[in-house]
């Protein structure tokens, strides 16, 4: 069973970057999507990025162009790449993995493994 762990979150302003990791343990996550979702404050969880097993990445709207997911199966690890950060990117950022395929990958309840989340927030 994949267990994941988030890091690299915390407080920046508009426009800065971070890098998100999401690191698997119990089982190497080589097999599976690896999704990113995000929930904001009083909000549902949102689809943020996702690599496929055979590394697709697709994207949600709002972070299309400015976020970039990527794995390194070698360390078991997947990165968020955050760029031009606003302040409505401001969240709690989960990782999980699922064997959906592409019509659902997309799908929160589809996904398991999650993490305990990384704080994101971005001041204006």
């Amino acid at each position: 069973q994949v267990q994941l762990v988030e890091s690299g979150g915390g407080l920046v302003q508009a426009g800065d970057s971070l890098r998100l990791s999401c690191a698997a343990s119990g089982s190497t996550f080589s097999g599976y999507n690896l999704g990113w979702f995000r929930q904001a404050p009083g909000k549902e969880r949102e689809f943020v990025a996702v690599i496929s097993k055979t590394s697709n990445t697709y994207y949600a709207d709002p972070v299309k162009g400015r976020f970039t997911i990527s794995r390194n199966s070698g360390k078991n690890t997947a990165y968020l790449q955050m760029d031009t950060l606003k302040p409505e990117d401001t969240a709690v950022y989960y990782c999980a993995v699922s064997r959906a395929v592409l019509s659902a990958i997309r799908d929160s309840s589809m996904y398991f493994g999650w993490g305990q989340g990384t704080q994101v927030t971005v001041s204006s």
